[in-house]
């Protein structure tokens, strides 16, 4: 008898096509439910531990266990943190997305390819600086004290104290981690190294570490925090007392042995600034660009596209020079622009109060407007604040720090007043839309408010996401009437024009070699921005390559997704439901949000 092996393969093939129809016919609706509510219990419980083993993470949703505490800083929780994502891909491997709902199997592929990720960058755990101008830990862990670490009682400001008391074996946990990094070549740039000593020994400046008339940052701070507490002025003052004990004791000697070693680890150093310095430099930016911009796109893309960009903005630019009836270059209109002083706010402290009144008072009248563009808009609150002095000289431009889960604290769009002459009046309206409404502080805050969604998804942070959402409300305000000074609008183009030079700059310092100067050179040829603004700039590139793509490929992206939903709904778009599609799942990758996008196109072309 002769055999048909390709008939017999064939029916086979079919077979098991049908087979695979029926059981997936047989997972029913009750089945679907039930395995979406058991894998969200799953990312509920994997949340909670995430939470129960960080005491800052604690702190932040405002949760006073371990009050008295710091997260583990030692090399070892790197393996730990892997064996987890481990442990945590073998359970999600043996789940099928097709057996979940909706919304549970975006979390299911969030959360894999954040393990996936995560386990990954293992590779490359020590190349960074955690130790540096923009962020390191001798600034943050004061700034998580004064910011983050409420006193509503004795127990509070104990816990305070106990804080102060963990600072040197936070320290060396850090110290030994730079050390592993100098073995595997990994040292910041010599420039760094002033700046973080500089910021350190600020901290220890003041009462009590010397005589002086001026108190120490963090002794004003608690001393402030327990003055407010209705308690005896005995327990007041032995508060109080046993806080200086702690500085001088424990976070005075932390201080000092974090400045020898930086002092000494400085002889080192170098002015090479690209990572293209570092083993496997190369391999490791590439990884960067892909984590931060969640896309495929090359060094030599991201460069070309901010080449591009600046042209188009540049274009933009002299079409107001010529509202404004202005003579001359466009390098003369920047100049003019940075000198007169009639874009500058005084270089006092009334000046600084006006900024910040300035600011207040704008997001309050973008506030009345937000039901024009939106449908879900958050309840967290919003305040305007200047950086701390103690870190305002190495501290980015502005920032903007989320609220507290609880609601007890509100969310904050902090801006560096240290160089008034770096924060001109015409830039300051779309400073305050992307910091604060419409900008991070609508986007963050309504992804915490979000009630069906896994906390894990609440607290992702994917740059791309988050800050092209903030460059993107910088323009959203104009296509609603605002920024009616052209000095205004332009100061909304220069900010664009910022984002675009940062991917020229930052490809171009890790990719092709260039040196801190031609950076810093690039930004003043082509944007009306201070010097002392390109010179922050650019070193921040140099101490967070990549972060700085995110801004405009995000926005981009954005862009790119309204325009066709714009062109593919024609009358049945709408910009407010176009919006929550962006912003009701929380921060997710812009492959995505691309896929959310064209969901909501083809529902809504049935």
């Amino acid at each position: 008898m002769k055999f048909n092996y390709k008939k017999i393969l064939l029916l086979l093939l079919i077979f098991t096509v049908i087979s695979c129809k029926q059981e997936q016919k047989d997972v029913s609706e009750v089945d679907i439910e039930q395995n979406s509510e058991e894998l969200n219990e799953y990312f509920e419980e994997q949340f909670q531990k995430e939470v129960n083993e960080s005491p800052m993470l604690q702190t932040r949703l405002g949760i006073k266990k371990n009050y008295g505490k710091w997260d583990d800083f030692s090399t070892e929780k790197y393996a730990a943190d892997l064996n987890q994502a481990k442990t945590r891909l073998d359970y999600i491997d043996d789940i099928d997305p097709q057996n979940l709902n909706e919304d549970v199997r975006l979390s299911y592929q969030l959360y894999r390819q954040q393990l996936e990720n995560e386990i990954e960058d293992y590779n490359y755990r020590f190349y960074s600086y955690p130790v540096n101008q923009m962020f390191g830990y001798h600034s943050q862990l004061p700034a998580f004290l004064i910011n983050m670490h409420s006193i509503d009682s004795i127990s509070d400001a104990e816990a305070y104290i106990l804080r102060l008391r963990g600072f040197p074996e936070a320290f060396k946990d850090i110290i030994e981690s730079l050390r592993i990094r100098e073995q595997n070549q990994i040292i910041p740039p010599r420039f760094v190294f002033d700046k973080v000593i500089d910021d350190s020994r600020n901290i220890i400046s003041g009462r009590p570490f010397e005589k002086s008339a001026n108190t120490s940052t963090l002794l004003a701070d608690f001393k402030m925090k327990v003055e407010a507490l209705d308690i005896s002025e005995e327990q007041e003052q032995q508060l109080i007392a046993d806080a200086e004990t702690a500085l001088l004791d424990e976070v005075k000697p932390a201080y000092t042995e974090l400045i020898a070693f930086l002092e000494n680890q400085q002889k080192r150093a170098t002015a090479e600034a690209g990572v293209w310095k570092f083993p496997k430099g190369e391999e490791f930016y590439n990884n960067v660009l892909k984590r931060t911009t969640t896309t495929n796109l090359t060094a030599e893309e991201i460069h070309e596209i901010g080449l591009n960009e600046v042209a188009r903005i540049h274009r933009e630019m002299e079409g107001i020079m010529k509202e404004i009836e202005f003579e001359g270059s466009l390098q003369d209109f920047f100049n003019f622009m940075r000198t007169d002083e009639q874009f500058y706010y005084e270089d006092t402290e009334e000046g600084r109060a006006k900024y910040l009144a300035d600011a207040r008072e704008i997001i309050d009248q973008m506030r009345e407007r937000l039901p024009d563009l939106f449908l879900t808009l958050p309840e967290a609150e919003i305040i305007v604040k200047a950086v701390e002095p103690f870190r305002e000289k190495s501290a980015g431009k502005a920032f903007y720090q989320q609220p507290a889960m609880d609601g007890s604290r509100p969310g904050t769009f902090y801006a560096n007043l240290y160089d008034i002459k770096a924060m001109p009046t015409y830039q300051l309206e779309a400073l305050a839309y992307h910091e604060g409404i419409p900008g991070h502080h609508m986007q963050i805050a309504i992804a915490q408010e979000l009630e069906e969604v896994p906390n894990f998804r609440k607290f992702s942070f994917y740059t791309a996401y988050v800050e092209g959402w903030g460059l993107y409300s910088e323009l959203l305000p104009k296509e609603i009437g605002f920024y009616e000074d052209p000095y205004s609008d332009f100061g909304r183009l220069a900010m664009e024009l910022w984002r675009a030079v940062r991917l020229v700059v930052d490809t171009g310092i890790h990719a092709q070699n260039w040196t801190r100067e031609e950076g810093i050179d690039f930004y003043v040829q082509n944007t009306p921005n201070a010097e002392s603004d390109a010179v922050k700039m650019v070193e921040r590139h140099i101490v967070m390559p990549g972060q700085a793509t995110a801004y405009k490929i995000g926005m981009n992206k954005i862009l790119e997704l309204r325009e066709k939903a714009k062109s593919q709904l024609g009358e049945n778009f709408d910009i407010k439901k176009f919006h929550d599609v962006v912003l009701l799942n929380g921060a997710i990758p812009l492959n995505i949000l691309e896929q959310k996008v064209d969901d909501w196109i083809a529902d809504n072309n049935r």
